[in-house]
C-alpha cells in the first residue's frame, strides 16, 4: 500500500512536519529510536502536541510525496536512507536552504519527479532527538515543479495542508527558491560574522547598511538568473522578522555542529561569479562567517 506522505529528516522542520501530518518518519537509529520509545513531541505556541508515528531507518515502502527536510550537508547520506522503488511514483519536496539541491537531487535520482520547495514564516528546531520547538505560530511552503503539471503537484501537497501549516503552488522553481535565498543569503551570513539578533543588527547603523547593501547585490544575482526578486519586499520581511531571530546557521555554530554556511550564501555568490554580477559586500560577510567557523 502507497503511504500518502513521509519525512526524511526529523530536525525542527521535518519534526514539525510530521507531528502535524503525521507522516511516516525516516531518520537516524537514535530518531527511530526515540520516536518509538516516548513518540514525536512537538512544543509550540498553543500548546504541547505528542504523535506517534511510523518510523524507520530507511524508507522502503512506496510514498506518493517525499519531504526531505535535511540539512544541505546530509543530503548525500540521507538519501541512502531511501530506496529508489519507494520513491519511483513520487514527488520529491526538498525543504533545503540554498539553490542547488535540486538539480543535485534529479542528478541523484533521475526520473523521479522533484519540486522545488521551501519553508518560510517559521522558526522551529530539535532540542533533542523526537522534540521539536516551534516558536512562531505557522509556516507557509511554496512549491514549483517543471517535472509535473500543477495539479498533480497540488494533489500531492494535500496532506501538508493541515492547521498551522500554508500551502501554495507556485510557476517558476527559480521564484520560489529565490524568494528565501536573497534573504537568507545575508542573514545567516550576517548572523554568523557578528553573532548578534536579526534585531540587534537591523538597529545597529553600520550593520544595517552592510545587510541593505549585500541584499541588493543578491537580489541582482536573482534578477541575472531570471528570476525577479524585490529588495524593498525582501527588505520589508526582513524588518518583521522578531527581533531576537537568529538562523539555523548561526545557532548550529553555537552549538558546535556544522553549518549551512556554504550551501545558502556561498551558493549565491557562486551564482553571481558565474553569471557575472559583483557581490563583494555579500563575499565580505561570506568570508567573516567562515572565519567564525574556522575559529
Amino acid at each position: 500500500m502507497t503511504a500518502p506522505i513521509a519525512v526524511l529528516g526529523v530536525g525542527g522542520i521535518g519534526g514539525m512536519i510530521a507531528a502535524r501530518t503525521g507522516a511516516l518518519v525516516v531518520g537516524t537509529a537514535r530518531t527511530v529510536e526515540a520516536v518509538a520509545a516516548s513518540g514525536l513531541t512537538l512544543v509550540h505556541r498553543e500548546g504541547t502536541l505528542v504523535v506517534h508515528p511510523e518510523a524507520a531507518e530507511r524508507l522502503e515502502r512506496p510514498v506518493s510525496l517525499l519531504v526531505i527536510a535535511v540539512k544541505a550537508y546530509d543530503l548525500d547520506e540521507a538519501l541512502e536512507r531511501i530506496e529508489p522503488e519507494s520513491v519511483a511514483s513520487a514527488i520529491l519536496l526538498p525543504l533545503l536552504n540554498g539553490l542547488e539541491h535540486v538539480d543535485a537531487l534529479r542528478v541523484r535520482l533521475p526520473g523521479v519527479a522533484v519540486a522545488a520547495g521551501t519553508i518560510g514564516q517559521v522558526e522551529a528546531y530539535s532540542a533533542e532527538p523526537a522534540l521539536v520547538v516551534q516558536r512562531t505560530p505557522g509556516a507557509r511552503i511554496a512549491a514549483a515543479s517543471r517535472d509535473v503539471e500543477a495539479g498533480r503537484l497540488s494533489a500531492a501537497l494535500e496532506p501538508l495542508r493541515v492547521p498551522g501549516i500554508e500551502v501554495a503552488v507556485e510557476e517558476d522553481e527559480g521564484a520560489v527558491l529565490w524568494e528565501k535565498a536573497a534573504r537568507l543569503a545575508v542573514l545567516a551570513a550576517a548572523t554568523v560574522a557578528s553573532g548578534a539578533t536579526v534585531g540587534v543588527l537591523r538597529a545597529d547603523p553600520e550593520w544595517r547598511v552592510r545587510l541593505e547593501t549585500a541584499l541588493a547585490e543578491a537580489c541582482a544575482v536573482a534578477a541575472a538568473d531570471r528570476s525577479t526578486v524585490d529588495t524593498a519586499g525582501q527588505w520589508a520581511i526582513i524588518e518583521a522578522l522578531p527581533g531576537d531571530l537568529i538562523t539555523s546557521t548561526a545557532r548550529d555554530l553555537a552549538a558546535g555542529r556544522p553549518t549551512e554556511l556554504d550551501a545558502i550564501t556561498g551558493s549565491v555568490v557562486r551564482v553571481g561569479r558565474r553569471l557575472g554580477v559583483p557581490t563583494p559586500a555579500l563575499g565580505e560577510l561570506l568570508a567573516e562567517a567562515r572565519s567564525k567557523e574556522r575559529a
